[in-house]
């Protein structure tokens, strides 16, 4: 996001909330590579946006699976630690998220 600084350079996350979320994103990335193959083949429209609207169904679940974890973990560590920079940060990026641009 630009002239935005994050509070942090990493997260540590649980190692199954890890591996949930690559899960996701090596679905979301084999949908992406689906659709490619269906407008290389010439494939009817309807069924190309009928997996589009599969892959943002996806990519939603994935994003709110990323905000409940950040909530959970990071933004609570650091109320925790007195950081209160943290609500600033996640109110910034949930108007960006909102608008679409992130």
């Amino acid at each position: 996001m630009e002239n935005f600084k994050f509070l942090h350079d990493e997260t540590v996350r649980d190692e199954k909330v890890r591996k949930d979320l690559l899960n996701r994103i090596n679905k979301i990335e084999g949908q992406i590579r689906g659709i490619k193959n269906m407008i290389e083949s010439d494939r009817y429209c309807v069924e190309i946006l009928v997996q589009c609207a599969a892959v943002s169904a996806a990519l939603s679940s994935f994003n709110k699976m990323m905000i409940d974890n950040h909530i959970r973990t990071c933004v609570k560590n650091d109320l925790e630690n007195g950081n209160d920079a943290t609500i600033e940060e996640l109110v910034k990026v949930l108007d960006k998220f909102m608008k679409g641009v992130l």
